[in-house]
């Protein structure tokens, strides 16, 4: 907690244009109208506080689907809500003119949530390891069609391609206090969904069979799991394009840290991700002063070589 009161202090304080703490304290308790009360108000805090709902939802929708899955390489996108999204937003820009955050919002998260649906309509039948598998495959194979029709749309439309191309690399700038306020009720149902569920995803962590056993309801479990994920990562998603690696490396590194008890894992990967999203944002920032590196490209940076640490660490534990 102290680490993230820490980021959230730096980031209100630096950017292409640094202000000293003592203003930044000074015009946090008093703002009066002048440049940098315009700076950190307007365009720092709304930016920090999106930061910090994004990150959070990103993690916690990611410890719920490696937990639901039992497969730590598992990620949010699995459910196909970025090619959904992405989708969405292109058709938006394309078919409608929409050229705004605030107006393609929306568009990105019916999109998110159809082919999160979509994909638990057709993933969902089958149980124990076989149904895992098939919600992987559902999730890869309607991803996978999302995007070819994605990359088809703005193929041919250049102009849509132009303003579809910021929002896809995934940026937290340019978004206003209002688009925070617009996903909230999302991010808070989806968090109060995904913080019911560590007791049953512990009992199933154990098997279906044993999971039964103990009292769980495995078809409701999954519907409560996809729901949470999809309004987490869908308005996230929505708000800041499709950030990569959070989802994944988060719980992962928590898991190391407290073990695999979900009680422990979903409520610090609701903690530590944000700190993950910000420190990534303020590189971002910084390497490049006065331009800037969106937060997306930077967690990809992050989160690669991660991937590929655990992928060969499977192989060789297989």
């Amino acid at each position: 907690m102290a680490v993230l009161v820490l980021l959230v202090t730096v980031s209100v304080a630096v950017g292409s244009r640094t202000i000293p703490l003592s203003t930044v304290w000074h015009v946090l308790w008093q703002p009066d109208g002048s440049r940098d009360s315009i700076v950190v108000w307007q365009l720092r805090m709304p930016r920090t506080l999106l930061g910090i709902a994004v990150g959070a939802a990103l993690g916690l929708a990611g410890a719920v689907m490696q937990g639901l899955t039992n497969n730590p390489l598992a990620d949010p996108g699995i459910l196909g809500v970025n090619a959904g999204a992405a989708l969405a937003v292109a058709t938006a820009i394309s078919v409608f003119g929409v050229t705004q955050v605030q107006g393609y919002l929306w568009f990105a998260f019916l999109g998110a949530a159809l082919a999160a649906t979509l994909v638990y309509g057709l993933g969902s039948r089958g149980t124990g390891r076989a149904g895992q598998i098939r919600l992987v495959l559902a999730g890869a194979a309607l991803s996978a069609s999302l995007g070819a029709c994605t990359g088809v749309i703005t193929m041919f439309d250049s102009a849509a391609f132009d303003s579809y191309r910021f929002w896809v690399v995934g940026a937290l700038d340019n978004r206003d206090d209002t688009v925070l306020g617009q996903i909230a009720p999302f991010l808070a149902v989806g968090a109060l969904l995904a913080l019911t569920l560590p007791r049953q995803l512990n009992a199933m962590a154990l098997g279906e069979d044993i999971g039964r056993a103990l009292g769980v309801r495995a078809v409701r479990m999954r519907l409560v799991a996809f729901a949470a994920v999809t309004l987490l990562c869908g308005a996230a998603t929505a708000a800041a394009g499709p950030i990569g690696f959070v989802g994944l490396v988060v719980p992962h590194a928590v898991r190391l840290t407290v073990g695999p008890d979900q009680r422990w894992v979903l409520p610090y990967s609701l903690l530590t991700a944000p700190i993950l999203l910000l420190g990534s944002d303020l590189v971002g920032r910084t390497v490049s002063r006065p331009a800037e590196i969106e937060v997306g490209i930077v967690t990809a940076f992050v989160g690669a070589p991660v991937l590929l640490w655990l992928v060969l660490r499977r192989v060789r534990q297989a």
